[in-house]
């Protein structure tokens, strides 16, 4: 199943890749639990399905145990990280605190620029949304975030925030399995940048708040 999922999801790299390209690849099939949590990474199968070698593939694979998305594990190799629902519960709760304080640092410090610059990730986000192309969606679904807390120039918070974020992302993949849920963080979404656009910091605290809340709600019946 998953070998199958590998090569519907892109399959062979072509050209001669990159460490970041394959770290991309492989971020992607995680997000999306082709390669489940839990599951190990067999370098010759997986090397032999993106057409990599597998100094490249464990340079990928280092960068993604970095980011907590991978555990490098005695005896087994590399695994796909498995957060219990403790686990996610508490990286949900840290992830609210640093965004509702990045919404109101955001507020008051963030350019006209910067606030259209996140405005036109949401407006491209809706199209991915309309096409129901949930992967692309995603992706800048979790680009919004990071521009948010970037936009409180706060270089410890957004590093802080990056860290936890990138273990979070199959869970908060799956978050918007789903019409009606998905639905919902698009709503949740679009009064996120209303109040961006308002530079009013206590409305935007509250929107990022609840939608992490419901982030919640929206997973925990999954694990």
């Amino acid at each position: 199943m998953a070998e199958r999922g590998i090569a519907e999801n892109g399959g062979r790299i072509v050209r001669r890749p990159l460490q970041e390209e394959v770290a991309a690849r492989l971020r992607d099939l995680i997000t999306q639990g082709t390669i489940p949590a839990g599951a190990r990474i067999n370098e010759v199968v997986l090397g032999a399905q993106l057409g990599v070698s597998r100094t490249p593939l464990r340079e990928a694979v280092r960068m993604l145990a970095g980011e907590g998305l991978v555990e490098l594990v005695p005896a087994r190799g590399a695994v796909v990280r498995k957060l219990s629902a403790k686990d996610m519960f508490d990286s949900l709760v840290v992830l609210k605190s640093m965004e509702e304080l990045a919404g109101r640092l955001a507020c008051a410090k963030a350019s006209a620029q910067g606030i259209e610059e996140v405005s036109a990730l949401h407006r491209a986000m809706l199209e991915h949304y309309v096409q129901r192309e949930r992967l692309a969606y995603f992706k800048l679904n979790q680009a919004i975030h990071s521009a948010i807390v970037a936009l409180s120039d706060n270089a410890t918070l957004a590093w802080t925030h990056e860290v936890i974020q990138a273990r979070m992302k199959h869970i908060r993949f799956i978050g918007n399995a789903g019409s009606e849920k998905w639905a919902g963080a698009v709503e949740e979404h679009e009064e996120m940048i209303r109040a961006l656009q308002a530079r009013d910091g206590n409305r935007l605290a509250a929107a990022l708040g609840l939608h992490l809340d419901r982030t919640f709600t929206r997973v925990k019946a999954l694990l």
